[in-house]
């Protein structure tokens, strides 16, 4: 990518690139961006922005094709020099490419969930690659040939990223038990939901692995969360409009913890897309909002909720022994079968890696497989 021409004006720098295109760079963006200004080592920003004139100018441009130098005003001087190809990688407005940045397909009640073995995840960094970038994509897979034992299932995850700790413990058992301080640790069915929209940050990526699945009953139930508001956002805009931004509180409390939060059903992201479900109706507290805006929220949280019921948007599978599903909790919605635990053992073994985490190694992974 070669410059070919340069243009000072008021207050920025206009460069055109061999391929026809051209940008704008602001003289402070330029001055900010100084590849002195950063660590050698650790490419950390070290520049005092405030060091520097906000109405800081060049003296001097100049180009060579394949970089841009700067010689700034002020004495004493200073030499910027700035590479074409990152100058076009970085043009304002137009954000860096990214390499974890998969665009979500949604699904319905007809998707086949894929398959991946996980003897393949933990020997090859591309069928990992593969793996995670499905995962982004379409939000839920399956790994199989585990060994019913939690350490088996632990290993893929650790291929993903580091394990979240949260108010459960780093990792935690999906069994009935006496006292439960969760619905799924009852035997009780689950209607879809996501985990923890209770926290700030709710988990990203869940792991459920199947250590034994006897019992009669007990179907996990899975929809794509995006379909669901999207399809909101089709028939009924203004209640979509509510779901975006009218706040929830969710609360989980027990003995030992008291998590709340306030966050809408629905997130979207900067190019408007939903990026983000919070959804959990065992975990909500009593609406909170205005008079004035509860009948319509009502009325925009019973369309979502009726989403979540609509068998055409729902997928159900029965794990067996060995199997771990595992899905974006913030955009696939999960719940589960009744199930009756006189008619055999039912136990799953449970933990998260957060979004970041997973993205991180699919950024890394791309460097290395390129």
């Amino acid at each position: 990518m070669r410059i070919i021409e340069t243009a000072m004006l008021p207050r920025a720098l206009r460069v055109r690139w061999a391929d026809g295109t051209s940008a704008e760079f602001p003289y402070l963006w330029l001055r900010d961006n100084c590849p002195s200004g950063f660590h050698p080592q650790t490419r950390e920003r070290q520049l005092d922005l405030l060091s520097v004139d906000e109405d800081v100018r060049p003296a001097r441009v100049g180009a060579d094709g394949d970089a841009l130098t700067v010689d700034w005003e002020g004495t004493p001087e200073h030499r910027s020099r700035f590479e074409a190809a990152w100058l076009a990688a970085h043009r304002p407005g137009a954000p860096a490419a990214d390499p974890a940045d998969v665009p979500a397909e949604t699904w319905g009640g007809d998707f086949a969930i894929p398959r991946f073995r996980a003897a393949d995840l933990l020997a090859s960094d591309e069928a990992l690659l593969a793996w995670l970038v499905d995962a982004k994509r379409r939000g839920l897979g399956i790994v199989t040939g585990l060994a019913a034992e939690p350490a088996s299932g632990i290993a893929v995850g650790q291929r993903a990223g580091f394990l979240r700790r949260t108010n459960f413990g780093r990792t935690f058992e999906v069994v009935s038990k006496p006292d439960p301080n969760n619905l799924a640790y009852t035997a009780e069915a689950l209607p879809l939901h996501t985990d923890m929209p209770n926290h700030e940050l709710p988990p990203g990526f869940q792991f459920l692995h199947c250590i034994a699945n006897e019992a009669d009953g007990g179907e996990s139930v899975f929809a794509d969360g995006f379909r669901v508001a999207e399809r909101v956002r089709e028939r009924d805009p203004a209640a979509f409009d509510l779901l975006c931004r009218v706040p929830v509180p969710f609360r989980f409390h027990d003995r030992d913890d008291d998590i709340r939060a306030r966050r809408p059903v629905i997130g979207l992201d900067e190019r408007e897309r939903v990026g983000e479900i919070r959804y959990s109706p065992h975990l909500a507290d009593p609406f909170d909002a205005a008079p004035e805006l509860l009948t319509g929220y009502y009325r925009a949280y019973r369309l979502f909720m009726a989403g979540t019921r609509d068998a055409t948007n729902a997928v159900r599978i029965k794990l067996r022994a060995g199997e771990m599903a595992v899905f974006d909790n913030r955009r696939v919605l999960h719940g589960r079968a009744r199930f009756f635990p006189n008619t055999g053992f039912r136990h799953l073994h449970g933990f998260y890696v957060d979004r970041s985490e997973l993205d991180s190694r699919v950024r890394v992974l791309r460097r290395r497989t390129r």
